[in-house]
This record gives C-alpha cells, sequence and structure tokens, in this order.
C-alpha cells in the first residue's frame, strides 16, 4: 500500500471517529462519568495502538516503534495540558456538562494547527541543518520551565487576560452557544472564549511537544498520526483522571526529564545514534518512575496524617 492511500485511510479514520464522538457517544450536553470517560479512554488507546500495529506491518518495525514512541511522547505531554484545561473552565465558570464541547472543539482546530507545525518543523530540519540544535535549545529551555514552574501557573490566564481585552465578551454563558445577543448586538459568550483560550494554549503547548516528536522521527505521516491520535483521545482522558491529577506530584518532572533525553538525542544525532527502541524504553521507563514515585509518596503522606 503506498503511503498517499495511508493518508487517506488515516483521514477517513480521524472523520469518522470525531463524527461518532460528538453526534453518537457525546450527543447534547451532558455530564461525562468517570467510568465512561475511562472506557472512552481505553477505546482511544486502544486505536492508537492498533494504528500503531498497522505501520509496523506495512512499513516495518523502525516506523512501526517510532510512531509508538512518538505517541508515547504526544502523550505524555498532553498531561500536563490537563491542568491547565482544569484552570481555564474554572476561568470561564464552564459547567462540567458543557466541557467536552468546549474541547470538542479545541481538538478540531488543534487537528488544523499541528499540521502546520508539523510541515513547518520537517521542512525546516531537511533544509536548514542548524535548526535540530535551535529546537534543542528550546526543548532544553521547554523542560526547566516544566520541571521549575509553580503548579498555578498557566498560559491560558495570559491569554484570556489579552482576548478579553481585544473581544466583547458576554458576562454570562448563554447555555452552551458560542454567541448571544445583548441589547441587541451581537457579542461572544464565555464558552467561546474559554474555546479561542483552550486552543491557543494549544498551540504554545505544540512549540514544545512537536520538536520533541520531531526528534524521534521526521516522517510526516508518523510524526502528524501520532500526535493526532494522542490527541484525539485527550477529551476523555481529561474527564478520566481530572479528580485524580493532583496526585501525580511528579510527573512534571519526569517530563522534564524525557524533553532533557530528546533534546539530547536531536543535538548529539551526528555523533552518536541512539536505537528507537533504546529511546522507547528510557521514555516509558522514566514516565513509570514517574508514577510510582507519586504513588509512593501519595501513600507515605496519608500514613503521616492518619
Amino acid at each position: 500500500m503506498d503511503e498517499m492511500m495511508v493518508w487517506i485511510i488515516f483521514g477517513i479514520v480521524v472523520v469518522v471517529l470525531l463524527a461518532l464522538d460528538l453526534f453518537v457517544f457525546n450527543r447534547g450536553a451532558h455530564h461525562i462519568s468517570t467510568r465512561k470517560a475511562l472506557l472512552e479512554t481505553a477505546m482511544w488507546i486502544g486505536i492508537a495502538l492498533l494504528f500503531g500495529a498497522f505501520m509496523f506491518y506495512e512499513f516495518g518495525p523502525v516506523t512501526g516503534t517510532e510512531y509508538l514512541t512518538a505517541y508515547v511522547i504526544e502523550k505524555a505531554m498532553s498531561i500536563d495540558n490537563l491542568f491547565v484545561f482544569i484552570i481555564i473552565f474554572s476561568m470561564f465558570a464552564i459547567p462540567d456538562e458543557y466541557q467536552h464541547k468546549a474541547l470538542y472543539y479545541g481538538i478540531i482546530g488543534a487537528v488544523v494547527f499541528r499540521a502546520l507545525f508539523i510541515v513547518a518543523g520537517v521542512e525546516l530540519l531537511e533544509r536548514f541543518h542548524v535548526v535540530m540544535y535551535i529546537f534543542g535549545v528550546l526543548l532544553i529551555y521547554a523542560a526547566l520551565k516544566t520541571m521549575f514552574k509553580k503548579e498555578e501557573e498557566g498560559g491560558g490566564s495570559k491569554i484570556a487576560d489579552f482576548l478579553s481585552k481585544h473581544l466583547n465578551c458576554s458576562p454570562t454563558l448563554d447555555r452552551d452557544k458560542l454567541t448571544t445577543r445583548i441589547d441587541g448586538r451581537k457579542v461572544i459568550t464565555p464558552m467561546l472564549m474559554c474555546i479561542l483560550v483552550i486552543e491557543l494554549t494549544d498551540i504554545v503547548f505544540a512549540i514544545d511537544s512537536i520538536p520533541a516528536v520531531l526528534a524521534i522521527s521526521t516522517d510526516m505521516l508518523v510524526v502528524y498520526t501520532s500526535n493526532i491520535f494522542a490527541i484525539l483521545g485527550l477529551r476523555s482522558l481529561y474527564f478520566a483522571i481530572r479528580g485524580g491529577l493532583a496526585s501525580l506530584r511528579y510527573l512534571k518532572y519526569g517530563l522534564g526529564v524525557i524533553l532533557l533525553f530528546v533534546a539530547f538525542k536531536l543535538m548529539a544525532a551526528d555523533f552518536v545514534e541512539i536505537p528507537i527502541l533504546v529511546s522507547l524504553g528510557i521514555i516509558l521507563g522514566t514516565l513509570a518512575v514517574t508514577v510510582v514515585a507519586s504513588m509512593v509518596r501519595n501513600r507515605m503522606d496519608a500514613r503521616g496524617t492518619a
């Protein structure tokens, strides 16, 4: 099967899944239970892994492992986004039953903007060799920022402040509508403002995550499909673990270590080749240590307060 046909199949799968998600699985405004969110999360991960198996079969173990590694990196970094989503929803007082719609439109925008970023990133790496060192420096900065940022910090609030000064927004929601009328004048609602902030925040996050994935592969098919499958399941993942996000207290350090590793891999590519299986092992191992360390610390704290 040629690569163009794979792109067509991928596009059809994404469109069908997005349509099923909005019009079948999550039709209308409603509360999403943790159980339902966990089932949907398992479904999204399963679909991503099935596509990975297809990549293994169609293009060989190297491409398949690159896809899986890129997917794990993007999925891990997307968890950090969930903390920001909580802040944004609280900022605009978006009720639980409307949050899925806000995330849904945010994801659709991400599908488009990620494509633009990835095409630009691949072209720059192929045309200008020095760009990989620039990306490496950006990843080191992102790693340090991730590890040492305060929990309450978030780019969403700055973006929201900027938009509030330049857009006419109603003071209250009008159910889940994106626009409403006040004194006969059409204005946007906090719902639309929330979606805009989510989308712009994702663009900021993409500046960190896409160079990290490009350190694993510059194959457009690998980079884009892994990115999209990771963010497609972001909504259900948010509803599945939002209550337990605070327990992942060492996540930011794990993500920082991963970013430092991929920065080294990218900048040292001319001198040493790190096998893709080794990269995957380091990334999965770092995430495992992060989760286990967080669980151990939580249990120690629970015993101390008992």
